[in-house]
């Protein structure tokens, strides 16, 4: 089981979001300082029935309910049991038990909102820490997911309880906005560029820096929001500073490489993921005879059915008369040659870019080299990665079958993001396993470039 969505929602048979949480679940939702100084981050998980806890050091688990009112939690994805016990106290009372530890739910000040976006009504929520002090505010730019951020997404749990305050809203076509679901880069953006200055306008003077924090697709979103607003910073998590139709071709590319193939079969792959991105982007009409000559050329080889990607999988099965079968692919209208280079060149405001190391949704050595650049060429560009993770910054296990299944969150990973937006510095450097890549001196507080 994989604990991370892919960049970009391509789903065959998907009916939709996963039903909301039942009240009396969805009620535990928060964060709770224990009774040994930590903070445990509850929110709902994609079942329904479930929660799921985080803790800043990463460690993170499922909890289904049992028999009595207790909860039984299992380690990170994996559904082996943690030996972890949680029990709430009722919906008023906002109390809980974890691990042995009692714990009382923080209070916020939470401010509910509609706001307009590039032709739809989106629901937001400002999330801030208690009192009338400035703080830094990040504005939650969430991924492909087409669920309800307001109703699960966990950073407006957890940045609160550090000081920060978070701006979250349904993407347009989910939870309680209007409009239809899309993956269009540019009309995402618009409505972001709408959150900031809702957030801003609903913070007022509490508004000590206010930005974007972007994960998996809002790696493109953000960006392109940022260069069209005022925000203070942009931080990317495991995002590609690549086309979607890279994020194909690089996918293709580590399929075969995993399955033992080396440079001459990738060289061959690349042709046919020239095509594949040629069909897709544009929406089926035209790339079918070139498709037809690569198979002719190609399809025997024994690397052929070790092509998977995004897309490319499905796309060389099909023929022009069966291009309808590529609906699913297409019917997102996703900016499918969007190329964030000439964003992320434009941008005048600090950026930080966190990597997976071993992010198979996302590889990054073509990102870690773009950015690099930027970083040489005097951009305020910071780069921290986190090896042996996948998307999302997960610590994972490796079947025998090269099935991944996601452990926890590196450590480090929470704190860098949070010390990042409060102050735009690695001020608590080192960060686990986090090697940082690029700092420019105004956002690295006498830190080194490398560590």
């Amino acid at each position: 089981m994989k604990a991370a969505a892919s960049l970009l929602l391509i789903s065959f048979g998907f009916t939709g979001a996963a039903a909301a949480a039942d009240d009396t679940v969805r009620c535990h939702a928060g964060a709770y300082a224990l009774d040994d100084g930590r903070i445990v981050a509850i929110a709902t998980a994609s079942e329904p029935a479930d929660l799921r806890w985080r803790t800043l050091d990463g460690r993170s688990g499922l909890l289904k309910q049992g028999a009595g009112g207790q909860w039984n939690s299992s380690m990170g994805w994996t559904g082996r049991p943690d030996g972890m016990k949680v029990r709430f106290g009722t919906c008023s009372q906002g109390t809980i038990t974890f691990d042995g530890h009692a714990g009382q739910r923080r209070q916020f000040d939470i401010t509910e909102t509609t706001f307009e976006g590039n032709g739809v009504k989106l629901r937001g929520r400002l999330v801030l820490p208690r009192g009338s002090q400035p703080v830094p505010i990040a504005i939650e730019v969430h991924g492909s997911e087409n669920n309800s951020a307001v109703q699960g997404l966990y950073t407006q749990y957890l940045y609160p309880a550090y000081g920060i305050g978070v701006f979250v809203y349904d993407k347009r076509g989910t939870g309680e906005s209007t409009g239809r679901y899309t993956q269009n880069f540019h009309l995402l953006a618009d409505d972001a560029r709408a959150a900031l200055a809702e957030a801003r306008r609903l913070a007022g003077a509490r508004v000590k820096r206010i930005g974007y924090d972007g994960g998996s697709q809002g790696g493109w979103v953000a960006p392109l929001a940022a260069s069209r607003s005022n925000p203070d910073f942009v931080v990317v998590r495991f995002g590609l500073a690549d086309s979607p139709l890279a994020e194909d071709r690089d996918q293709v590319m580590l399929d075969l490489r995993n399955a033992g193939y080396g440079e001459d079969a990738m060289a061959k792959a690349r042709e046919v993921t020239d095509v594949t991105g040629a069909i897709v982007a544009a929406r089926g009409a035209s790339g079918w005879e070139q498709l037809d000559a690569v198979r002719a050329r190609y399809a025997t080889q024994p690397w052929w059915p070790a092509m998977k990607g995004e897309f490319t999988g499905l796309v060389v099965t099909l023929s022009r008369e069966r291009a309808g079968e590529l609906a699913p692919v297409l019917e997102q209208e996703t900016s499918w040659e969007f190329d964030p280079m000439p964003t992320l060149r434009s941008l005048r405001v600090p950026l930080l870019w966190v990597l997976a190391g071993e992010d198979r949704e996302a590889p990054p050595k073509q990102t870690r080299e773009r950015l690099l650049q930027l970083a040489h060429d005097g951009r305020a560009v910071s780069v921290i990665e986190f090896p042996a993770t996948d998307h999302g910054i997960l610590e994972f296990e490796t079947a025998a079958d090269g099935e991944r299944t996601s452990t926890r969150y590196a450590d480090g990973y929470f704190r860098v993001v949070n010390d990042w937006i409060s102050n735009g510095t690695f001020d608590h450097a080192p960060y686990g396993t986090g090697k940082i890549l690029a700092a420019p001196k105004q956002a690295g507080a006498g830190t080194s470039a490398t560590q």
